[in-house]
């Protein structure tokens, strides 16, 4: 009875006779398994949150990195394969660049963006590749805050709130309740961090979370530093202790 399913499960190139792309469908399942990451944008700025929790205390906690800077002021979040989030990081680098060296002014978040789901696409369509096992959440601020995600397939689509990895189904939950447009920079990062407290079902810590963040006043990416994220630790567990 599975035997006919096997040819396009092995095969990148070949729909199924229901349209489907079995290795991408694979792909996705490799982010589901992966940490979880958090992104919310309102008028005041963008805000990415990333679960870095260590499996052993033997692992040096700096090497575990889930928030890149891309550009002044575009930064993103991964979840997935890490070797493949490693080349996409990478690439979206090399694309910023390229924008400010050919036309003198940074690339637009929706632009790199699109060039990210782009260059994910063609490995969806080539036999002797496999589609990327990671999504990535790219955010920044141009005239306005943007947020977009990144599929293993290449589709893009631009949230307000979203998140991937293994908690993205709490994580959606949550903010479909408490999203609002209005929240502050402080706001947004206190809701990211209860609704990683929700993905994770455990205590937050520290050294567990990683937060970037890009205000509209100034339009440059900042990375938390442990005892800046300290004081918000605290007031996330006290709401999701109530």
């Amino acid at each position: 009875m599975h035997l006919p399913q096997m040819g396009y499960d092995r095969a990148i190139t070949v729909f199924s006779p229901d349209g489907r792309l079995f290795q991408v469908e694979y792909a996705r399942e490799a982010v589901k398994r992966g940490a979880t990451a958090i992104g919310v944008k309102t008028v005041s700025g963008v805000v990415l949150s990333a679960d870095r929790r260590v499996a052993s205390r033997l692992l040096e906690a700096d090497t575990i990195e889930k928030i890149y800077k891309i550009d002044e002021h575009i930064c993103a979040a991964t979840s997935g394969l890490v070797a493949d989030a490693r080349i996409l990081i990478d690439r979206a680098r090399l694309e910023a660049q390229i924008n400010r060296l050919t036309y003198d002014e940074p690339i637009t978040v929706k632009e790199l963006a699109r060039k990210i789901c782009d260059f994910k696409q063609q490995y969806t369509q080539y036999g002797g590749v496999r589609p990327f096992g990671v999504s990535l959440l790219i955010a920044g601020v141009d005239d306005v805050p943007k947020l977009y995600e990144t599929d293993p397939s290449g589709a893009l689509l631009e949230y307000k709130a979203t998140a991937i990895g293994s908690g993205r189904n709490a994580v959606m939950e949550y903010f479909e309740k408490e999203y609002r447009e209005d929240m502050s920079l402080d706001d947004m990062i206190i809701h990211s961090l209860v609704a990683m407290g929700k993905a994770i079902e455990s205590e937050l810590t520290v050294d567990g979370v990683e937060i970037g963040l890009i205000s509209v006043d100034d339009k440059k990416f900042k990375e938390l530093k442990p005892s800046e994220i300290e004081e918000y630790i605290k007031k996330a567990n006290e709401i999701l202790k109530k």
